[in-house]
């Protein structure tokens, strides 16, 4: 069964005293999950703003990245699914467990 949809991301950063903080914002239309990160350059640092965004907006993706891996764990266990132990982020096998590989 096809099956399509459409989440809104929004991603914030912020800069303050050598430090870049990220928040991103994930919008299902049921539910809204956040992720945050931060950057906190050395003094003896140059200043390149770039980087920073880059590194702290990629932490909030990864935290945010991990929170879903974990909102999806437990709606699979709420199924009755057990966790598997081939692969502990989810219940579901990888492509290649599905062919036996």
């Amino acid at each position: 069964m096809p099956h399509t949809v459409e989440w809104k991301v929004r991603l914030y950063l912020f800069e303050e005293e050598r430090t870049t903080k990220a928040r991103v914002v994930l919008d299902t239309g049921t539910t809204e999950l956040a992720g945050h990160g931060a950057a906190h350059r050395n003094p003896a640092d140059m200043d390149v703003p770039e980087i920073g965004d880059k590194l702290a907006a990629g932490r909030a993706l990864h935290d945010l990245g991990r929170q879903l891996v974990n909102v999806a764990e437990r709606d699979i266990e709420g199924m009755g699914a057990a966790r598997r132990r081939d692969h502990p982020e989810t219940g579901w096998p990888l492509p290649d467990q599905m062919q036996g590989g």
